[in-house]
């Protein structure tokens, strides 16, 4: 038996997250606001390089090892298998879209910061509830899934915290818009079908 490098979207996203809170934690205390940490409305500017290249790269920074655990093991969890059956460039692209999305909209809604996989995460959650799908048919699990994760964020996004339930609930849009693509494109999806995007 050998270990394998199984799934190079999702191990790859990992150790660059995990490389760049473990700088932040030693070397570069500055690293994570600087480049990972996607600015609030008011102190969001189209001119700063930085602030862009921030509407991507928020999904790889992570404040702390908790945030980090929190997000990645629900990631490596669902991510080798999504990889496997809709493709490495295709989930690359969906990771790399969730992103932009909820970072840009971060930016023209709330004032404050956005940092973190979670939105990527939720998409993921949503989009495995597809994994089964068959054509002209909604799969049950991902009416049970929309409702338990997407619904309590919609409550929790209540609670005076520090979490962006708003970055979950369109993680999850994300996945669901995916996952009915995908479906409707191929019938659920296979890793040949699904490369091409």
């Amino acid at each position: 038996m050998r270990i394998t490098y199984n799934s190079p979207v999702v191990l790859t996203y990992t150790l660059i997250s995990l490389g760049a809170l473990i700088l932040s934690l030693t070397v570069l205390p500055d690293l994570m606001e600087r480049w990972f940490l996607v600015p609030g409305k008011e102190d969001f500017s189209l001119r700063s390089i930085r602030n862009i290249v921030t509407l991507v790269t928020h999904a790889i920074g992570h404040a702390d090892f908790f945030h980090f655990i929190s997000n990645f093991s629900l990631l490596l969890i669902l991510g080798p298998m999504l990889e496997e059956h809709y493709g490495s460039l295709s989930l690359l692209f969906m990771m790399f879209v969730t992103a932009l999305v909820t970072g840009v909209l971060n930016v023209f809604f709330f004032s404050t910061a956005l940092l973190g996989a979670s939105g990527v995460v939720f998409m993921l959650i949503l989009l495995a509830s597809f994994t089964n799908f068959r054509k002209g048919e909604i799969p049950l699990t991902f009416i049970l899934v929309l409702i338990l994760y997407v619904g309590g964020e919609a409550v929790s996004s209540f609670d005076d915290n520090n979490i962006s339930e708003f970055a979950h609930i369109i993680g999850g849009v994300c996945g669901s818009l995916f996952g009915f693509q995908k479906a409707a494109a191929g019938g659920g999806g296979t890793k040949a079908s699904c490369e091409a995007l």
